[in-house]
């Protein structure tokens, strides 16, 4: 049902994509295509699931975590924590086929429990952020027995103003016929880091910024277009997600 490949150990340097922390990367197949799911920790522990925002994958999103000593044992030593990178975000994609139909979020919440299926997992935490965050909150509103509780960083939780509707709209025409360069990538930079980490004239870009800046260089703009338009869509049609009757929840604005 599907494959697995490990990961060498490599040093920490600021070049994201490249850290390695010994975990093993699998292929597992959905129903609606597959995906790459990298398990870190013992899976005699519970399970913590993780999905990342739009054009990041799960090592550019939740690098920080594993950059500090202290989160990084408090994770590992509690939970067995298998990241899932949407579809055609992990490290070296190739484009998704034209051809192949945009799944909806209903269809990514499925995905999440096949991955879960594959892995024998029963009833799990999940941390999500911003785009992440709605597709495991709608997992936890589909499949309620199989969420004990969801952590959510900047979640998508309200109708678009008009403007906002809007600024979708352009991003996603831009991001469809140009890919991830020029005002696109601004957008997406914009959407990760506040003002004070994006730098300005009096003061210089993060490290962590540039670093995020080359990442995007390597993204395909196609995949990225297919998660952001699944994701948009939804939020046009069900902006509004409940998860109070789905486990603790803990949201992070």
């Amino acid at each position: 049902m599907g494959e697995s490949r490990s990961s060498g150990s490599g040093s920490v340097s600021v070049d994201i994509e490249r850290i390695s922390f010994g975990g093993k990367d699998h292929l597992v197949r959905t129903r609606y295509g597959s995906l790459s799911v990298a398990v870190y920790g013992d899976q005699e522990k519970p399970a913590l699931i993780t999905y990342p925002d739009v054009a990041l994958n799960y090592m550019s999103c939740f690098q920080g975590l594993f950059l500090c000593p202290e989160a990084a044992s408090l994770l590992l030593h509690n939970f067995c924590i298998y990241h899932i990178n949407p579809q055609g975000h992990e490290w070296g994609a190739a484009p998704v086929q034209s051809d192949a139909p945009v799944p909806s979020v209903d269809d990514l919440a499925d995905q999440v429990a096949d991955v879960l299926d594959f892995f024998s997992l029963g009833s799990v935490m999940c941390l999500g952020v911003t785009a992440g965050s709605y597709v495991l909150t709608l997992f936890a509103t589909k499949y309620q027995e199989r969420v004990i509780g969801l952590m959510l960083v900047s979640p998508l939780c309200k109708a678009p103003s008009w403007s906002e509707w809007f600024y979708n709209k352009v991003l996603l025409n831009l991001l469809y016929y140009y890919g991830v360069r020029g005002v696109v990538k601004e957008c997406l930079l914009q959407r990760y880091f506040s003002k004070e980490v994006r730098g300005n004239a009096q003061s210089p870009e993060s490290d962590i910024m540039q670093a995020c800046r080359t990442l995007l260089n390597e993204r395909q703009g196609e995949n990225v277009w297919r998660f952001l338009q699944s994701v948009n869509k939804q939020i046009e049609e069900t902006p509004v997600l409940h998860a109070d009757n789905c486990g603790r929840e803990l949201t992070i604005p």
